[in-house]
């Protein structure tokens, strides 16, 4: 069904593009590649441009990938972005091994 929905869409495209031609030049591309607006190619044309409209409406109605976006940032949990303000946690212990020597006493004194 994609591959169908594709070349629908295409075809959508290919109508947008020829409307906006007449809207702004005047110029029908169907009409003059393929022989005029009353030649059967040319009809032929103009009705699948129209079928593929229709075919393209259930994709005004399916979920966008901003609403799969948002809830995928969900399951990451609470973020916490530190501030100018905020406490910062002493990472510098963390993997240091040197640090333990430090830690305790020595009796060379």
């Amino acid at each position: 069904m994609k591959t169908l929905q594709r070349i629908a869409l295409v075809l959508v495209i290919i109508g947008a593009v020829n409307w906006g031609l007449i809207g702004f030049f005047r110029f029908d591309l169907v009409a003059a590649i393929f022989g005029g607006q009353t030649s059967a190619i040319s009809r032929i044309i103009y009705a699948l441009v129209g079928i593929s409209g229709l075919a393209c409406l259930p994709l005004l109605f399916q979920p966008t990938n901003e609403n799969v976006k948002s809830t995928n940032r969900q399951s990451y949990g609470n973020l916490n972005y530190g501030t100018e303000f905020a406490e910062e946690n002493d990472f510098s212990k963390l993997n240091d091994s040197s640090q333990s020597s430090y830690d305790k006493p020595t009796d060379k004194m």
